[in-house]
């Protein structure tokens, strides 16, 4: 069996596709595309859906701030209570929704996440959007966008877009967090009993 990483990928299978220096030039032009497609970003308001979509908020707010020179609102939204998989999965703790002290309503709001796999992540994050308040309108801007949609759900803004089979996992790893930057490609471990 190969030795694994924190990643939960089997360490000889790992392979990066994006390291720190990529994903910083990927969060800029993020940027840019937003300040571009919103004419200035006055209004915009950043939201992470945590765990690492917060941090890419975070640096994605600074990235405007260089840009526009004025100060970006970021927040993080918890989705947990909106997901529709609760009752298939053991109980998760509740994560932190913090929304800047202007709210929502009638702002842009720029969803931000590391992957978008099903879409079912950002369906419970409109939802939880929804309970908060009124925005005049939602986007979406991700690092990775691996495909395998199961709802219609597309991003507005994407890093990379990575095609993946079901047989693969990426997984996104962050200073802040994991204390590095990368984003790894690999093979999902088999479950027990199953064949390779």
């Amino acid at each position: 069996m190969d030795k694994q990483d924190t990643s939960g990928i089997p360490a000889s299978d790992a392979r990066p596709v994006l390291e720190g220096p990529d994903i910083a030039r990927v969060l800029t032009r993020i940027a840019h595309e937003i300040v571009e497609r919103a004419k200035g970003a006055d209004d915009v308001v950043l939201l992470g859906i945590p765990t690492r979509g917060v941090f890419l908020a975070q640096r994605l707010a600074a990235k405007l701030e260089e840009i526009t020179d004025r100060k970006i609102p970021v927040g993080s939204l918890d989705i947990t209570m909106y997901r529709d998989d609760l009752r298939m999965h053991p109980p998760r703790a509740l994560a932190r929704t913090d929304i800047p002290g202007d709210g929502i309503d009638g702002r842009l709001v720029v969803l931000v996440d590391d992957v978008l796999f099903s879409g079912r992540t950002i369906r419970a994050a409109l939802d939880a959007l929804n309970d908060i308040g009124r925005p005049r309108a939602v986007q979406l801007a991700v690092l990775v966008d691996r495909g395998h949609r199961e709802l219609p759900i597309r991003a507005d803004y994407v890093g990379k877009n990575l095609p993946t089979s079901l047989r693969e996992t990426v997984k996104v790893q962050l200073a802040e967090e994991d204390g590095r930057d990368t984003v790894l490609l690999g093979a999902k471990p088999a479950a027990p009993g199953e064949q390779q």
